[in-house]
């Protein structure tokens, strides 16, 4: 029988805060187990195992990302719209380390499907409208979005520019300009 109390939700929430604690890799089954003060067997009615669980939380921090994104996004265009959603990706990383490195969590076809990823997507080229990108530059700027985005937060949480100046906002906001200013400008397709 299950534990009074025992959600899968309520269990996947408790990951999540343990992911930001401890890191996405150090979450499993027996240690959110150890958190309810629960013997693991208990938790098996309402996640399969650890694979399952981390599944769960990508999904929750996908979820949270989107509807952040999704409201930073809403009435912005150009530069003001990419910059508000560059922003909800970084502030995120910095308010839950392991939910953002969730988020990054390979997920099965199936899973990825019913995700909230197809949302960021969505998100990312209602911005690049304002651009005038058509495909496949389009899905080429979608990538280099990500990628930046992406790779400057993860260096950033890393530590790789805490030993020098200038301060990181500073180049936060020297890149977004750059990108704004590639995004208006985008090179024709060769063709």
């Amino acid at each position: 029988m299950a534990r009074a109390g025992l959600t899968p939700e309520r269990l996947t929430r408790a990951g999540a805060e343990l992911a930001d604690e401890v890191g996405f890799d150090q979450v499993t089954v027996s240690a959110v187990a150890r958190r309810f003060d629960v013997k693991v067997a208990s938790l098996y009615s309402h996640l399969k195992n650890s694979q399952d669980l981390r599944t769960r939380i990508a999904l929750l921090a996908l979820e949270e990302l989107a509807d952040r994104a999704a409201d930073a996004v809403a009435g912005r265009a150009g530069k003001d719209a990419l910059t508000a959603l560059a922003n909800v990706y970084r502030d995120y990383a910095r308010e839950h380390p392991g939910r953002y490195a969730a988020a990054q969590f390979r997920l099965d076809p199936r899973a990825a499907a019913a995700s909230a990823g197809g949302r960021h997507a969505q998100l990312t080229r209602a911005i690049l409208r304002g651009y005038d990108l058509t495909e496949p530059d389009q899905t080429h700027a979608v990538r280099l979005l990500g990628s930046v985005f992406h790779g400057y937060v993860g260096l950033e949480m890393g530590g790789g520019f805490s030993h020098s100046a200038p301060d990181t906002q500073e180049t936060w906001s020297r890149i977004l300009d750059a990108l704004d200013a590639l995004l208006r400008n985008w090179p024709a397709t060769p063709g």
